[in-house]
């Protein structure tokens, strides 16, 4: 049984604006899904859906094979991270956590806890105003893990994280899918998801217009075969006559079609010297931008 399915699910906002358009999926426990989608695409919506602070429009969602305002003691099966801002600047890491501790009937030990696992201990007693924006993200990674949940559900992590903290973040995530826990983490720093998730759901307009292991998606995908050339130009022409879709900067040909011992064939036909010759395979990013029909221009 899926930890979490969401059978055609849609939310209107007024007569004009379709935020969520018929999405439908499924998480299976232990695994790490990015959903994907540049910001406006719908994850936000969505994700405020499945814990019932937006209500769909039609569709269906259930959480551990049921509805989330029915669960006992819902913060011990799912953690939502959507805000980041929501703690009172003047509270210490600490005493902000504590807070939500209490109100929850959560044991006061498990603050500093869940401080260590995100690695704020030394700054537990200081004031969350002079917190940076990574570290505050990492706050609230904190609060999301108080209740222990099942299920994490997290809105763009990664803002305000510096590379150290992004890598830190993959280890984190990594550890917790280990432990078990079903992970949806939203983003639309693609790059920085690739090396993280094992599935993707792609986003865009509010339709999820592709999903399932990032594998699958790359093996799909059309390789790039880059080469420089000081004939690049002639090279160009040739290879376009025969079909191939063929982009020039200087003396660096993208060429997309035909495979590198295809393009080294072409390159000795028509005479032209090859310094560069390489298949590059399209990163999680190139990925987006072809499933969703918004390719840029190569270079």
């Amino acid at each position: 049984m899926p930890v979490v399915h969401v059978e055609h699910l849609s939310k209107r906002f007024g007569k004009r604006v379709l935020a969520v358009d018929d999405v439908s999926f499924a998480l299976e426990k232990g695994s790490i899904t990015g959903f994907l989608g540049p910001n406006g695409a719908g994850k936000t919506t969505t994700l405020r859906m499945i814990v019932d602070l937006v209500r769909p429009t039609a569709g269906s969602i259930a959480v551990f094979d049921g509805r989330y305002r029915d669960l006992p003691r819902p913060w011990t099966r799912v953690g939502a991270l959507l805000d980041a801002s929501g703690f009172h600047p003047g509270r210490s890491g600490a005493n902000a956590l504590g807070v939500v501790a209490r109100a929850s009937g959560i044991p006061a030990a498990r603050v500093a806890e869940v401080l260590e696992l995100v690695e704020l201990e030394g700054a537990a007693r200081r004031a969350v105003k002079g917190y940076s924006t990574g570290m505050r993200q990492r706050l609230a990674l904190a609060c999301v893990l108080l209740g222990d949940p099942d299920l994490l559900l997290l809105d763009e992590p990664a803002n305000g994280l510096d590379p150290e903290g992004m890598r830190w973040l993959r280890t984190f995530l990594r550890a917790r899918a280990a432990e078990g826990k079903t992970i949806l983490v939203s983003s639309h720093v693609l790059a920085e998801v690739e090396q993280t998730v094992d599935d993707v759901l792609i986003i865009s307009r509010g339709r999820l217009v592709a999903r399932g292991p990032l594998a699958s998606l790359d093996a799909g995908a059309s390789p790039v075969v880059r080469l420089r050339s000081p004939q690049a130009e002639l090279l160009q022409r040739h290879l376009e006559e025969r079909g191939a879709a063929v982009n020039r900067l200087g003396d660096a040909l993208a060429i997309r079609g035909p495979s590198a011992p295809e393009v080294g064939e072409a390159a000795h036909q028509c005479g032209a010297v090859l310094h560069e010759l390489i298949t590059e395979r399209p990163s999680l990013e190139d990925l987006f931008l072809e499933i969703a029909g918004t390719r840029r221009p190569e270079s």
